[in-house]
């Protein structure tokens, strides 16, 4: 792991040896077997980068298709499972059994049967040989074993049970019954097509997570992990509760690039958490404000932990749009947290650690601010505009020029740096009693940020492939690994360049085992979900589950997404970000899809993925399973269960942004422009401060119970004020279906119908579900009707369903022969519902005013 970690020797608890465990793996033999193990891994590591890269194509070598290349992913993922991850917490650490030697290599060729074996398999597909099979049995037990060691059993068992009922489908009870699978069929499904292990999810795993874990692994090995926490705890520090501040935006940071919410949890804990507790914070609240902002992490964009790779993938959309709708939730989020930390300052009256910085006023502060802001967006504006005018002009020289640039701008920041004095490594066990310098302490980093805004760069502005913009990110991660030490010591005027490159060659070797040993569990998680995934398209399991969800809540629709909730959590217990989130996408977000059709909810599918997605991510903060809590615990000396409970009350504004941003998509910046994004992440940010308070029990001096619930209130009305607008003012208009036709002429082309529409489901029984329209092009009624795809019997008052036509958006839309329009509700014009907004704040400032005269008079009376 980290040489952050290394320094941690005398703890309590080995923490690196707990990263290890659960993402790396824990065993470290001596001798052959170790240098064959990292070799392994370095190896895995440089034929990810050969994938991603464009070499292949150039030199017609190398070439690989997307099954070969999860085939090959598998196989390296399960040969280095059983070598780095010992069977039982008693077998050997320094050495590997021979039956571990065995497994790793029957493993490995099972994973690789499908590249070994790619054109024979081709030719027979779903006709499965005895050979196809026995591989296949063997490769699934295999499998489910590397995960009970990489992942723990939780994963395992679900999988596990995923199987046996496949297997036994038609003995099971009552709605859980189904036609059953055979032996041939579920190894045909599972192993030898891109359905089950190697679906999806191993191909996100091996297209783009692996270079991304690369990537944060590189970045850390070259230091970044270290700046970040400490030019956090240089900005921050001073202020009250300034360590756990700068906890959560340290966290914050390193959680950008971190697929683990527990290494993130291990690395930065092991400093914020002893300067939380030498400032006041208990043992269980700093643990829990470490575990709520690691966990924060893995939402945060670009990365969420690899599952925003995912969802490109399953919700059909491109990454910039998955990551525009997940950062004002986590962003927002993150901002709460900071919050909730200062009031646990202000109720504990808790102070931060010693400033080195120079006294300034608040004016030259401010300015400073705003003016490194301002030269920012100067700069951005600049380099943005100045290669989209140069692109014309230099044409395919363009690359080679903007990387002759980059490498410039990289010489001259080493060149500043050199003028600061290095970060040293700090050990966690010796105290701080004064913060370093803010201005030093940025300064001697800053090319650090270069590589992540080439990785942003290439992803937001050139729109290129996740996969490819993550290649381009490491490559310039490997140019300054190799570079930085020897030019830096060249103006420091200390160069000794054969020993400057050792090192760096040494820190590129680490970082590239270290990248590959990350993604261990990774891989496993990804192609033991997969079983999952396959599981539920081979036997229909999703829909008995949103059978056994409207049952349970009697098509309530707010107890459907409670239920939905506390399943996500149920789920998510034990597992990573990555599998978590395919294991809650596959089975819950259907749920949510189908029965909200059918009970008015109609939400993009974006939503209700990030929906599920936060509860199962919740899963590592909650008792009795919160991974992240134990871990926390064990840096902060404190009791697990009750850092993870309070990790929990701290994360509620996390738990309660979900059914928020499900009844308003606004908060996900869907179909709102620019000025009214800036807007809503004003106000969203406001009623997040005010929830944190209301939770908190706190805000200008303690609050009283009817203060929280009105502080309660204000919040829910500036996060959803259509709640209210819609009491006032109905927001749809009832239409006779038998007018259908006039009221889709009636309203504006970029407006949409609600429509109640009556059918059958799969086996024949009435279905009734809701719809939204959005309005075609066209002048009239008609010529809507039309360009929709949609012919209509309109008599005695229905309006029924006639034709639709192949491939129009009417198609697309779900219309079917023979369905019925029962309802339909066309929008009116009413006040807009950020109205609501006015009463809300009015209420706010009164709480504020009887606030501060109570604060004030405590203040008096004990200055008496």
């Amino acid at each position: 792991m980290t040489e952050v970690n290394k320094r941690a020797a005398g703890h309590e608890v080995d923490l690196e040896d707990m990263v290890a465990s659960s993402d790396s793996g824990a065993r470290k033999p001596a001798g052959a077997p170790g240098k064959l193990l990292v070799g392994i891994a370095a190896v895995w590591s440089l034929f990810q980068l050969w994938i991603a890269s464009p070499l292949p194509f150039m030199l017609g070598f190398g070439v690989f298709n997307a099954t070969e290349s999860r085939s090959i992913h598998l196989a390296f993922a399960l040969f280095l499972a059983f070598m780095a991850y010992p069977a039982l917490k008693r077998s050997p650490r320094d050495r590997i059994p021979i039956q571990d030697w065995v497994f790793a290599a029957v493993a490995a060729f099972c994973g690789a049967y499908m590249f070994l074996f790619y054109e024979q398999l081709a030719q027979r597909p779903g006709a499965p040989i005895l050979q196809d099979v026995i591989i296949g049995v063997a490769g699934i037990l295999l499998l489910l074993e590397a995960t009970r060691r990489a992942l723990g059993p939780p994963l395992m068992i679900i999988a596990s049970i995923f199987i046996v009922y496949s297997l036994a489908g038609p003995y099971m009870p009552g709605i859980l019954s189904h036609r059953g699978v055979s032996l041939y069929g579920l190894v045909n499904h599972q192993w030898l097509t891109t359905q089950g292990v190697f679906g999806i999810a191993l191909g996100v795993s091996t297209s783009f997570v692996f270079l991304f874990v690369l990537f944060g692994a590189l970045l850390d090995k070259a230091g970044a992990g270290n700046y970040f926490i400490k030019v956090a705890f240089s900005l921050l520090g001073h202020y009250k509760g300034g360590p756990a501040k700068a906890a959560v935006v340290a966290s914050g940071m390193t959680g950008l690039i971190s697929g683990s919410s527990i290494a993130n949890v291990v690395t930065t804990g092991t400093f914020t958490v002893p300067m939380m507790k030498r400032v006041g914070f208990s043992a269980e609240k700093a643990g829990a404000v470490e575990v709520s902002s690691s966990v924060n992490g893995q939402i945060m964009p670009p990365v969420m932990g690899a599952a925003a790779f995912l969802m490109v993938e399953y919700v059909g959309i491109s990454y910039v749009e998955v990551i525009k709708h997940a950062f004002l939730p986590a962003l927002i989020s993150y901002i709460a947290l900071i919050y909730i930390v200062h009031l646990e300052a202000l109720k504990a009256g808790l102070q931060g650690l010693e400033s080195s910085n120079p006294a300034k006023p608040l004016v030259r502060k401010v300015i400073g601010f705003l003016g490194g802001l301002l030269l920012m967006m100067i700069t951005a504006l600049v380099v943005y505009y100045g290669l989209g005018w140069l692109k014309p002009v230099l044409g395919a020289a363009t690359p080679w020029v903007v990387a002759v640039g980059l490498a410039v701008i990289y010489v001259g920041l080493l060149k500043v740096a050199s003028h600061y004095p290095e970060l040293e490594l700090d050990d966690p066990d010796t105290p701080i009693y004064k913060l370093p310098q803010t201005r030093p302490t940025v300064m001697v980093g800053l090319q650090f940020i270069l590589p992540v805004i080439v990785l942003i760069w290439c992803l937001m502005v050139e729109r290129l492939s996740p996969g490819l913009s993550a290649f381009w990110a490491t490559v310039f991660m490997v140019f300054i690994i190799l570079t930085q030490r020897p030019i830096t010591a060249i103006f420091r005027g200390r160069s000794d360049m054969a020993a400057d490159l050792r090192e760096g060659a040494l820190d590129l070797w680490n970082g590239l085992v270290t990248g590959a040993r990350n993604m261990i569990g990774i891989g496993i998680a990804t192609a033991t979900a997969g079983i999952i995934v396959g599981a539920v398209s081979q036997t229909g399991v999703g829909l008995v589950l949103a059978d056994v969800v409207e049952i349970l809540s009697m098509g309530n629709l707010m107890l459907i997404l409670i239920f939905t909730a506390v399943l996500s959590l149920i789920l998510g217990m034990g597992l990573p970000t990555t599998a978590n989130y395919i294991v809650v996408s596959a089975l819950l977000a259907p749920v949510i899809v189908q029965l909200g059709e059918q009970n008015g909810l109609l939400v993009p599918l974006i939503a209700v993925h990030l929906f599920v997605f936060y509860f199962g991510i919740m899963a590592d903060v909650t008792p009795p399973v919160g991974l992240a809590s134990f871990a926390a615990a064990a840096v902060s000396g404190g009791d697990p269960i009750r850092t993870g409970f309070q990790a929990f009350y701290y994360s509620l504004r996390t738990a309660a942004l979900p059914f928020l941003f499900i009844f308003n998509t606004d908060l996900l910046l869907i179909d709102v422009s620019l000025l009214q994004g800036i807007l809503i992440f004003v106000v969203a940010t406001i009623a997040m401060l005010i929830f944190a308070a209301a939770t908190q029990g706190f805000m200008l001096a303690r609050n009283r119970w009817y203060e929280s619930i009105v502080l309660l209130l204000v919040a829910f009305t500036l996060f959803r004020p259509g709640f209210w607008m819609d009491m006032i003012h109905d927001p749809y208009r009832e239409v006779p279906p038998a007018q259908f036709v006039e009221a889709l002429g009636d309203v504006d082309e970029d407006s949409t119908l609600r429509l109640q529409i009556l059918g059958e489901d799969d086996f024949g029984d009435p279905l009734t579900t809701y719809m939204q329209l959005p309005v075609p092009d066209g002048e009239t009624g008609e010529e809507r009707l039309e360009n929709l795809g949609l012919e209509l019997i309109i008599e005695d008052g229905r309006a029924v369903v006639d034709m639709v036509a192949y491939g129009s958006q009417a198609s697309d839309l779900g219309f079917d022969f023979d369905q019925e329009i029962v309802e339909v509700l066309a929008p009116v014009d009413r006040w807009t519902k950020e109205l609501m907004w006015i009463p809300a704040f009015l209420v706010f400032g009164l709480i504020v005013v009887m606030q501060r005269r109570r604060r004030d008079r405590s203040a008096a009376a004990t200055s008496a």
